[in-house]
């Protein structure tokens, strides 16, 4: 009864959008209306400038955090305690799934990378610099935030099954691969738009690529 409740409230926190709620506090039209129609932080850094995703990335964030700490230990009137080690990574995958298919928005939510970051920085914080590097390796590489986003994704699931003490047989390890088909699945329409190389770039964060491109000119020459 614990993992359920915990879990279905985990789920519907998930689906307080932090895009939705920026956009009643500072006014506007819904992200869902402009630029690519995600409510997650890169658009919103595209279509409403950078405070406004500062703002978007912080409750997206803090609700993976909130989900898995304050939630999932949480005390209930039957005397509820948090011992299932199961319970903390269920209540993270819940409240990532609750950002990406949020019941009170038509299930039209962002694709729950932030979420799970908090998730993973409240869970397995020795991973999230595996995270953080490879978003950030790959982003300023390629420009393209839904590849850095799924390396960072692969980053977690490798450092779980490969350097974590817990193994990917563990509660760690099924969060880890159920994170990454999840951001994968999220992800098929960059994925493809990647391939026909129609995807959108942020061609100022691209330094390493351009850094490279200039060696690779001046090699040649």
């Amino acid at each position: 009864m614990e993992l359920f409740v915990k879990v279905l409230i985990a789920y519907l926190l998930g689906g307080i959008l932090g895009g939705d709620i920026m956009r009643r506090l500072s006014g506007g039209g819904s992200l869902r209306d402009s630029g690519s129609g995600n409510v997650g932080a890169t658009n919103a850094l595209r279509t409403r400038g950078w405070k406004f995703a500062v703002g978007v990335l912080a409750i997206d964030i803090g609700k993976g955090v909130l989900a898995v700490t304050a939630l999932a230990g949480l005390r209930g009137p039957f005397g509820w305690a948090a011992a299932s080690s199961w319970l903390p990574f269920a209540c993270g995958t819940a409240v990532t799934l609750g950002h990406c298919y949020p019941p009170l928005a038509g299930f039209r939510g962002g694709k729950g990378v932030a979420t799970a970051a908090g998730v993973t920085a409240a869970l397995l914080p020795a991973a999230l610099p595996w995270m953080l590097g490879a978003f950030v390796v790959i982003l300023m590489l390629s420009g393209y935030a839904s590849l850095a986003s799924l390396g960072g994704a692969v980053a977690v699931a490798f450092w779980v099954a490969c350097i974590g003490a817990s193994g990917v047989w563990s509660p760690a390890g099924a969060f880890a691969v159920a994170l990454l088909a999840l951001l994968v699945f999220k992800h098929r329409d960059n994925l493809m738009r990647l391939r026909a190389g129609t995807e959108s770039r942020f061609e100022r964060v691209r330094l390493l690529g351009r850094l490279l491109e200039r060696l690779g000119g001046r090699r040649a020459h």
